[in-house]
Parts: structure tokens; sequence; C-alpha cells
């Protein structure tokens, strides 16, 4: 009897050490997934956490260097906010883009056009000549002035008296001059904000000029010095073009077919395509003014005592300078 309790004793003890073992084998293993209703529950809140914002995009396929119409553009909600978007439609209609941009694609200051080609009016162009303090009224022009453009021809010492200057250009507008320019890009400034553009001799000046008018502006730069003279912006005055004859041009237009009316006056990019000629630059176009280079042969004795064989002088009379030349 005492033996059936020890092994009842014994069979108890094993079987409490064998539910011990395995609780702690269920406490080492990991805690079961959550039900499918609670998690089909949280993905909806998951989903209205994320942040959208309204970013321009295109329309329509957009080509480089076209006007952007404002039919192109629309306004979506993406999960992203680049840098340089824009959120209004109407800041953009009208730019124009650097770069072919494809439908959907978000529209970035980088992107487009800007600097000072944006200051250029339509029938203007921007034209860089050669500055220094004389011309540049003792570095006092700034952007955005007015200038009259003065050229300065002189003739050889011979004929100074034919030495000639004149107003070039009126009421031109000054888009640069040296480091500074309207649009505010080149600017420089100190740790106080001083300007410092003045530190620096300014060695160019971009003006505004007609398109029909920038041959005068590269033949005169190129023939004589130009004086920017400063004038108050308010002040309108022009010089009446009726009272001077129109400079001939380089290239002369074909004559009207029979029948067809007869042509106006070339303007605009087709007076520019015309240009004109150094010689009518100087002289306003009068026939006669400048002597044609005219050649005059005439013989040279020939040396004895050098044994070299007779040959000809030619002397090329050019204006008021003559060479000579041996052959």
């Amino acid at each position: 009897m005492i033996n059936l309790t020890k092994i009842i004793a014994a069979l108890l003890v094993l079987l409490a050490l064998a539910l011990g073992g395995y609780a702690w084998v269920l406490s080492r293993k990991a805690p079961p997934p959550p039900p499918a209703t609670a998690t089909s529950s949280a993905a909806p809140s998951k989903t209205a956490q994320v942040q959208t914002f309204p970013v321009v995009v295109a329309a329509k396929p957009l080509p480089a260097g076209q006007a952007i119409p404002a039919d192109a553009l629309r306004v979506e909600q993406l999960t992203i906010n680049p840098t340089g978007a824009f959120k209004e439609t109407s800041l953009l209609a009208g730019r124009v883009p650097v770069i072919d941009l494809g439908e959907g694609s978000p529209l970035l200051e980088g992107q487009l056009v800007s600097g000072l080609a944006l200051r250029v009016a339509e029938g203007e162009r921007a034209v860089a000549v050669k500055a220094d303090e004389v011309m540049g009224v003792g570095n006092k022009v700034q952007p955005g002035d007015f200038v009259d453009v003065f050229l300065m021809l002189k003739s050889d010492s011979k004929d100074i008296d034919r030495s000639q200057a004149r107003l070039l250009l009126s009421r031109k507008r000054v888009l640069a001059f040296g480091s500074a320019s309207v649009d505010g890009l080149a600017s420089k400034a100190d740790k106080n904000g001083n300007s410092q553009q003045r530190a620096e001799a300014a060695r160019t000046a971009v003006l505004a000029v007609p398109v029909d008018d920038v041959n005068r502006l590269a033949l005169a730069e190129n023939s004589g010095r130009l004086l920017l003279a400063l004038r108050n912006p308010i002040d309108m005055s022009e010089p009446d073009p009726k009272l001077f004859a129109e400079l001939p041009t380089a290239l002369q237009p074909t004559p009207p077919k029979p029948g067809e009316p007869r042509r106006a006056p070339l303007e605009g990019l087709d007076r520019a395509q015309a240009g004109m000629t150094t010689a009518d630059f100087v002289t306003g176009g009068k026939p006669g003014v400048l002597r044609a280079p005219t050649v005059a042969a005439r013989p040279s004795a020939a040396s004895g005592t050098g044994g070299n064989r007779g040959g000809l002088q030619v002397e090329v009379i050019r204006g008021d300078r003559s060479e000579t030349i041996r052959y």
C-alpha cells in the first residue's frame, strides 16, 4: 500500500513538471495576428492621413520655345510638392518653357524662360556695346534709364574737317550696365546690403534696340566711337524721321512682277536682313562723296646696278589715302 502511494505521488510530480514545461513553451510563441475585421477598419484611417498638394501640370504636350496657352494647364492634387511648382494656372499663361513638357508633367520655375530676355519687347533686340566711364556718363547710367546714343566718326589727320558727330539712336532703354541689369539677377551686395556693382568698371552696356536699327548700331561701333547721353525718362522727344532720307540697303529687294502693286518700304526684320554698307552709313547715302578706289599704273625705271628687271608700280587710291605697290 505504501509503494502504491509513492508511485501515485511520483506520477503527480511528473505530470506537474510536464504541465509547467508546456506552459513555458506556450509563453515563448508569438501572439496571434489581430482579427481580419480590425485590419480592414484601420486601412481607411491610414489612407485618410496621406497629404496632397495642388500642383499645376500640363494638360497637353507643351513644345519648347512657344508661349503656353491658358487651356493647356490644369491643377491636380499630387502626393508630392516639387520645388518651384505652381498652384495657380494664371501665373503660367504666356510663359515659355525651355524644354519639351509632356502631358501631366508638373510645371516648375526652372523649366521656364527667365532673365533679361523677358524684358525685351516685341520687335526689339538686346544688343551689347562696349562701355567705359566716359561712354557711360561717368558710370552713372543705371539699368532702366533712357539714353540717346551719339556717334563720333573721326577722319585721318589730313582731313580732320571731315570728322563728324551725330545722333544715332534716340531714347533707348538700358537693360544692363556692367554687372547690374533690370531683372536684378546679376546685382551684387555686400554684407551690409550696399550695392557694389560700381566697384567694378562697366565694360558693356546692353540696350533695347528695334531690330531694324541693329545694323546701324553695329556699323557705328565698328566705325567710330559711341557716346551715351542720359536723359530724363519723361522726356519723350525724338527726331522726326521724315526730315531725313532713308539710307539705302546693301541688298536690294526684287522688283515687283508686272501687275503687282508697289511694295511698301522695308521694315523690321526685312530691313534688318537687307542691311547697309559702311560707305552709305558714313556719307548718308550721298553718291560721289567717297571716291571709288582707283588704280593708276606707271612704269618703273629699271635699276642698272642691282640687276633687277624693270617692273610696275601700282598706286592704289582709297579716299584720301594712297598706297604704292611694286610688282
